[in-house]
C-alpha cells in the first residue's frame, strides 16, 4: 500500500518517492523541490488536517492536503 505525504504524522519524516498527477499541478509542485528522493519532515498540521506544513531542502513550505495526496513517501 502506497503512503502519502498526508499519512505521515506530526514530528515524522519520510523520502519523496513519486509524485502523482500531471500539468501544472506537479510541475507547481517541482518547482517547489518536491521532487523525488527529497527528505520531507512534517513540522505542523492544522486541527482538521489541511493545509500541512513541511520542512524540505531546509525551507517550510505550506501545502494543501490534496496536493499532499498525490505525493507518494517511503
Amino acid at each position: 500500500m502506497e503512503r502519502t505525504l498526508k499519512d505521515l504524522r506530526l514530528k515524522e519524516n519520510g523520502k519523496i518517492i513519486k509524485i502523482n498527477g500531471s500539468g501544472p499541478v506537479k510541475r507547481r509542485l517541482m518547482d517547489m523541490g518536491v521532487v523525488r528522493g527529497t527528505e520531507v519532515y512534517v513540522e505542523k498540521k492544522a486541527p482538521l488536517g489541511d493545509p500541512i506544513e513541511v520542512k524540505i531542502k531546509g525551507y517550510s513550505l505550506t501545502l494543501r492536503k490534496e496536493d499532499a495526496e498525490k505525493i507518494i513517501i517511503e
